[in-house]
């Protein structure tokens, strides 16, 4: 570009738009520039006739031209927002999703506002559950445990970035790295796709990591596992909660009824679709 017009925020994001040619292309323009810029999306509607350099643009080229190949914007920018939290994210970890926060709520519906309980979050990726309930429940200890060393990494940054003190992050896969000490409310949002699903090389989801997705040839299998293993973690009267595929509540509370649980329900998300299971020890 190198007139003048070609340089002015209006013009980019309306070109940028042009060339992702998705539903969502004007507002996947806006949060790339702006993530560049370092401001918010109100800025860009605030001056929209302000000239950007040369370098800026280029970089804005780069950044629209890797979502224009199905790069997640989320991995783009380096960051993404989870119960009005911002998080940093990346190719090791899941993009936390709106409907995960369905979890979140119905956690908080179980944790009085100044209880001291102990929770756990199995799986916590980029530590988004973890963070949210932290944040909220401030007086509660969380454990949340990941495989993931790398993902690991990026929950505790994102922990210490927000401030956030009342988080242990230990390695290790779902139950087996937590403390021998009961868990009042231990809860996960474990992979439970299809391996064979095809929804798995569409979209965003094929630029995540597959083990943060998949879960066997049903899906359940970390769900099986999970179910099985946090039985040993609750004290009496603790819950376990599931986050769980929308054609999954059945099958998980069918699970959860054989391993002991009592007062087993589910919750749907904003959609209404069955979202998350639990159960009572």
């Amino acid at each position: 570009m190198n007139r003048e017009d070609d340089a002015l925020i209006r013009r980019l994001v309306e070109d940028a738009t042009d060339t992702l040619g998705s539903d969502t292309g004007r507002l996947d323009a806006e949060v790339l520039l702006a993530s560049i810029l370092e401001k918010n999306r109100s800025y860009l509607h605030a001056w929209p006739e302000k000239i950007l350099s040369q370098e800026t643009r280029e970089q804005f080229h780069q950044l629209v031209t890797k979502r224009a190949s199905g790069e997640p914007v989320a991995y783009l920018t380096g960051q993404r927002e989870f119960w009005s939290l911002p998080l940093a994210v990346s190719a090791d970890t899941l993009i936390p999703r709106p409907e995960t926060e369905t979890l979140v709520t119905l956690a908080l519906e179980k944790i009085p506002a100044d209880s001291c309980l102990h929770i756990a979050d199995l799986g916590t990726g980029s530590g988004a559950i973890a963070l949210a309930i932290a944040h909220e429940r401030p007086r509660c200890r969380i454990v949340a445990t990941d495989v993931s060393p790398r993902a690991l990494a990026i929950a505790a940054s994102n922990a210490r970035n927000l401030g956030i003190e009342n988080i242990n992050f230990i390695h290790g896969n779902w139950c087996d790295p937590l403390p021998h000490e009961p868990f009042d409310l231990v809860l996960t949002n474990p992979p439970y796709i299809e391996d064979q699903d095809a929804h798995l090389e569409l979209g965003d989801v094929r630029f995540e990591p597959r083990i943060a997705l998949a879960a066997g040839p049903d899906g359940m299998n970390d769900l099986n596992h999970i179910v099985a293993c946090a039985r040993h973690c609750l004290r009496e009267q603790g819950w376990l909660m599931l986050e769980h595929g929308y054609n999954q509540a059945d099958r998980v509370k069918q699970r959860l009824s054989e391993h002991g649980y009592l007062e087993i329900s589910s919750r749907s998300d904003e959609a209404g679709l069955d979202r998350v299971c639990m159960g009572r020890k």
